[in-house]
């Protein structure tokens, strides 16, 4: 992050009604987030909204309850990410705890077939022999799919959270809590939410029709997947996802995750009692994502279904491989990025208002972390182009935006006022994917700068770090920090604790090729404190005296009462 990036304190929201269990710390960090009681800070599931606020649900049940009844065949289509892959393991093991008995789960491979429930998945889909579609994480955008299923008649029922066009497709149900009308509270839910609520409301009714298995079905053995991909997806976490994400890092933290999901945490050395939704974020998601971006999300899926340790612990090894060889593409990507922005700023002085990428080597799985990368880095809306297979003329793009600036809003107007130069697009206010000819990239181009030009307001462009503060010298200690991890989930819309304040360095050194440990001195405080800065060296030694804003966590590789600063800016003073 540059050294132009202003911190800015939050103002905690004044009052407050607290059991006497919550440190004055998290109460503070709790109201800078407007949560002002328990109820607020830490939502149970009993504080879930109700399924039925949601429109089409009772068409959805009504469709999966006539399936079920009548022992037809269900295919669950996933998608490619880890939202996708949660959702579509959610749907098979929630429909068969119901009383389904043929359920299949099915998935878009992101080269051979592009996103989402397209024609040529359908016809692939076809020897199946499939009575009822259920796409999980999307649906929303894919007509012609959806009309070559019903074509074949199938029913087909969609389950999204994706914004809709303006366009419904002629899908027999769709619930979709951002749909035009829909009364649901939260339109954050992430695609495994939506189709969590609605095997919720499936449940309730053959409750009440008398037709549920015995015991009745304990819906609640799927939080895990449902918190893995709400947390992976960056939805926001307002309170109904934290009641959800809270619930399924319980079970976590106990062991009762899937066996795929315990094999993951071992496999990429977590500790399963401290799991927290920054774990899920940073080291369970990418290793479910990579299978989607380099090879095939059906691997993903298959980890999550398994039910045996030995057999999901090779899946979640063949996914860390693949992750790590996605980090190795990844940075030979983002080289090339930065060193295209750099070809950009010395030919326009400065990085221009919006950004296009493009490298006809690139990998269209991995575009997306390159534009997160390179929005980071120049604090613009950047879209990263790759072709949809080696050689092809076809590109698949991947945009990510800056907060305040609605990405696909912006992709709407470029297609109003540009009908056709764009193939197809969707996402959300943040990011959002599109697909479109070579020939088309630089007419694109320039309409995507001149709508990013004519709508930005320019005091967006500065970034910000929203600071919790500084601490009080006593609350360097190792209960403050482990109050902060457990005081989560923290995520999108709930960010986690963030502090600032002035410190002396008092020693460095280099850690790798890229880190800077630190010891530090604050004022009042005796003892010296360790930091880590990821990404932090330069070629310069730091000042004596640095601004901060950073993390306080458990320092767990030294044990103890040991704790560090995760260092997330740094300026000289």
């Amino acid at each position: 992050m540059s050294a132009a990036t202003r911190i800015t304190r939050r103002i905690a929201a004044p009052g407050g009604q607290w059991s006497g269990t919550v440190l004055p710390l998290l109460q503070r960090v709790y109201a800078g987030r407007g949560a002002l009681d328990d109820a607020r800070a830490r939502p149970r599931l009993a504080q879930l909204h109700a399924p039925d606020l949601l429109t089409g649900m009772d068409a959805a049940v009504a469709l999966l309850a006539e399936a079920i009844a009548q022992d037809r065949h269900i295919v669950v289509v996933g998608d490619f990410d880890c939202d996708g892959a949660t959702a579509c393991a959610t749907a098979v093991r929630g429909l068969i705890l119901l009383g389904a008995r043929h359920v299949t789960p099915a998935v878009p491979n992101r080269v051979t077939h592009g996103y989402g429930l397209s024609p040529g998945l359908v016809a692939e889909l076809a020897e199946l022999k499939p009575d009822l579609l259920v796409t999980v994480d999307h649906g929303i955008a894919c007509h012609a799919g959806i009309e070559q299923a019903r074509a074949l008649g199938w029913q087909v029922l969609v389950t999204d959270h994706h914004l809709p066009g303006p366009r419904l497709p002629q899908a027999h149900a769709i619930v979709n809590p951002n749909l035009a009308g829909d009364g649901f509270p939260s339109k954050s839910l992430a695609g495994v939410g939506v189709m969590f609520y609605v095997l919720l409301a499936l449940r309730k009714y053959l409750r009440e029709a008398g037709r549920l298995p015995s015991p009745e079905p304990d819906l609640s053995t799927l939080l895990d997947l449902v918190a893995v991909g709400t947390v992976a997806d960056l939805v926001p976490l307002d309170a109904n996802n934290r009641a959800l994400v809270s619930a399924g890092l319980r079970r976590l933290r106990a062991g009762q995750g899937c066996a795929g999901l315990r094999a993951l945490i071992q496999v990429c050395g977590r500790r399963a009692e401290t799991l927290t939704a920054a774990d899920i974020g940073f080291a369970i998601g990418p290793r479910l994502n990579a299978a989607g971006r380099l090879e095939d999300m059906a691997l993903g899926i298959a980890c999550l279904l398994c039910d045996e340790d030995a057999p999901a612990r090779e899946m979640a090894g063949i996914l860390h491989g693949i992750n790590a060889e996605r980090r190795g593409v990844q940075q030979q990507m983002t080289d090339e990025a930065e060193a295209a922005l750099a070809r950009l700023a010395a030919l326009e002085g400065d990085a221009p208002l919006a950004v296009c990428l493009f490298d006809a080597e690139w990998h269209p799985g991995v575009v997306g972390l390159v534009a997160s990368k390179m929005k980071d880095r120049v604090h613009r809306p950047v879209i990263a182009f790759a072709p949809a297979e080696p050689g092809s003329t076809a590109l698949r793009g991947s945009a990510r935006s800056i907060p305040g600036f609605h990405i696909r809003d912006a992709l709407a107007a470029v297609d109003a006022q540009h009908p056709g130069l764009m193939q197809k697009f969707g996402g959300h206010a943040m990011a959002a994917g599109l697909s479109l000819e070579l020939e088309h990239l630089p007419a694109f181009q320039a309409a995507f700068v001149a709508q990013v030009s004519a709508t930005l307001d320019a005091a967006l462009l500065q970034a910000e770090l929203l600071s919790d503060g500084e601490l009080a010298p006593h609350e360097f200690d190792r209960v403050h920090a482990e109050a902060l991890r457990d005081g989560g989930p923290w995520g999108q819309g709930f960010a986690e604790p963030l502090f600032d304040g002035v410190f002396e360095v008092i020693d460095w050194r280099a850690v790798g090729e890229r880190h800077l440990k630190l010891v530090l001195r604050c004022p009042q405080r005796a003892a010296p404190l360790n930091a880590i800065h990821f990404n932090g060296l330069t070629r310069e030694p730091p000042a004596a005296r640095v601004h901060l804003a950073y993390r306080l966590a458990p320092d767990d590789y030294r044990g103890g009462d040991a704790i560090q600063l995760i260092v997330e800016h740094c300026v000289p003073t």
